[in-house]
């Protein structure tokens, strides 16, 4: 990274935050260039997604098309579309499964690439 640039702020969404985005905030923990954090949609969520999350994040990634359109609807403006990506992984799998984790492993990167902070 060079001097002016700080890590990738991602930000795992899915509905409880019980789950698929902590397993990904669990497991892109300590990948270089990165900060994460997750949040959940739904009110009685773990953490809730709220307007500051989102400020805080450079880019949002939810795990279904669903998450993606709470947040157009609740917090549009917020982070611009190219910033909201989505998984398409179901509400099916236990945390840390090895099958959701092969999945994450997958697809985050490969939506990821390419993206870099916001100037700081």
């Amino acid at each position: 990274m060079s001097g002016t640039e700080r890590p990738l702020r991602v930000l795992f969404v899915c509905t409880q935050n019980k789950l698929r985005s902590p397993t990904a905030e669990t497991l892109f923990r300590e990948h270089p260039g990165w900060q994460v954090a997750s949040a959940g949609t739904a009110r009685d969520a773990e953490i809730s997604l709220t307007r500051d999350l989102l400020e805080w994040a450079d880019v949002a990634v939810c795990m279904e098309k669903r998450h993606r359109d709470w947040i157009r609807a609740k917090l549009g403006g917020v982070l611009p579309d190219a910033r909201l990506l989505t998984l398409g992984i179901p509400d099916e799998y236990g945390f840390m499964d090895p099958e959701l984790v092969t999945l994450l492993e997958r697809l985050v990167p490969l939506r990821l690439a390419g993206t870099s902070p916001r100037e700081v």
